[in-house]
């Protein structure tokens, strides 16, 4: 038996962050394609110079590619749709946490997110209900 279910995409994303989010898409789907190992090499070249992401301007990124793409939007995006959301953030000059990690409830299934001020960004989950495996946070200073 399926549910049906309806994508929500955000409305209101201003016309320049919608170009640049589909401009990042390309490599966020490349870099999704990736074995993990290198996505986290890439990742932690590209987050050196970038200041901590605000919980706002993490969730704008990630409004921005769910606005422009129907993939990441979706339930089975969620790699793309973070890796797309951190780029979008680094083009910005501020890096989230990005994470990679499973749900500790079933079904037991993988997951991507992004992290901003140590909360998940646009997840409709309480605390704890994933399980960190993976992160690529700001660099410290």
């Amino acid at each position: 038996m399926t549910t049906p279910s309806a994508l929500e995409r955000p409305y209101g994303v201003p016309l320049g962050r919608r170009l640049a989010a589909r401009a990042i898409l390309v490599p966020a789907v490349v870099l999704s394609l990736l074995p993990p190992r290198r996505i986290r090499a890439v990742l932690g070249l590209l987050r050196r110079g970038g200041a901590p992401a605000t919980g706002a301007q993490a969730l704008r990124a990630r409004d921005a590619v769910c606005a422009v793409s129907l993939r990441c939007a979706g339930p089975k995006g969620c790699l793309p749709r973070s890796l797309g959301a951190a780029l979008l953030c680094r083009l910005g000059g501020t890096w989230p946490t990005w994470c990679t990690g499973v749900r500790v409830v079933p079904p037991f299934t993988a997951h991507a997110w992004i992290e901003a001020e140590g909360r998940p960004v646009g997840e409709d989950a309480p605390d704890g209900y994933f399980a960190r495996l993976m992160a690529v946070g700001p660099v410290r200073r």
